[in-house]
């Protein structure tokens, strides 16, 4: 193998794992918004699964800004559709914002009888991964 190819998927590794990286903390502001949204409805006795959805989108708006402007990037494409990606940030984020999310906080709260606190935090081991995957490869994808 030459030194340039080496070089080049090291280079192409550590920017990904730069990507990841900032995926990682976008994502770990989008917690804290729709944690702090999530706890404060609750709090005001908002029941769990309604406050969640609104968390939700507190959250998603969030990542698309940050997202665009900072992990993805890179991958801009001129003709690229701000709108289009907002919608399938939005669908991925649904995909695992709402329909995972909550299926994950009815098994913590419900069924294994976790806090209603804790189950968000829990989420995020799970959803993390899918919505990178969703995001990189689908909404931020270059079109063509």
């Amino acid at each position: 193998m030459e030194v340039a190819s080496v070089k080049d998927r090291i280079s192409g590794l550590e920017e990904r794992f730069g990507q990841v990286f900032k995926f990682g903390i976008v994502g770990a502001s989008n917690t804290v918004i729709s944690y702090v949204v999530y706890a404060i409805l609750v709090y005001l006795g908002m029941y769990y699964l309604a406050a969640n959805v609104i968390a939700y989108f507190a959250g998603v708006i969030n990542s698309f800004i940050w997202n665009s402007k900072y992990v993805f990037k890179a991958e801009e494409d001129p003709n690229r559709n701000p709108f289009k990606v907002f919608l399938k940030t939005l669908a991925a984020s649904a995909f695992t914002g709402l329909v995972v999310n909550n299926v994950l906080l009815v098994l913590w709260v419900n069924v294994l009888n976790l806090s209603e606190y804790l189950g968000p935090i829990l989420n995020v081991l799970v959803t993390f991964p899918i919505n990178y995957i969703l995001n990189k490869y689908w909404a931020y994808k270059k079109e063509g």
